[in-house]
């Protein structure tokens, strides 16, 4: 185990197509921006941890995402309410759905995506 960890403090996914995955983020989520470069994105959303784009260009990144795996989840909490105002806004936006907005029998509404990567993105509520 390593007790030395305390936090987790730094998110990144790892991207194939930066300019696709710039828009995406910087159209439907409201973080500040923190860095951007040829190669990254970097935002600060709310809480402790920064979020990231970075692309593909270490030996060790892989070959890009499987369209019928996705790598990765990411999930962004808001109100009961806004679950629905979120859905029509992907729609509106185009956006691949992969569950419409779904009462979970773990109490949670959630509403499941993708990016233009195909990462499996979350919009959920406690319910």
């Amino acid at each position: 185990m390593l007790k030395a960890v305390k936090d987790l403090t730094y998110t990144i996914l790892l991207v194939d197509d930066m300019e696709a995955m710039k828009e995406f983020y910087r159209t439907l989520f409201p973080f500040e921006i923190r860095g951007e470069g040829e190669e990254g994105l970097s935002f600060k959303p709310p809480g402790s941890t920064l979020f990231s784009l970075r692309k593909r260009t270490r030996d060790y990144d892989g070959k890009g995402p499987r369209h019928d795996a996705p790598g990765v989840q990411l999930a962004f909490l808001v109100e009961p309410d806004e679950v629905e105002e979120c859905y029509q806004i992907l729609l509106k936006h185009g956006v691949k759905i992969a569950e419409p907005v779904t009462d979970q029998p773990r109490g949670h509404r959630t509403i499941y995506f993708y990016d233009p990567d195909h990462n499996l993105l979350e919009i959920y509520a406690e319910i």
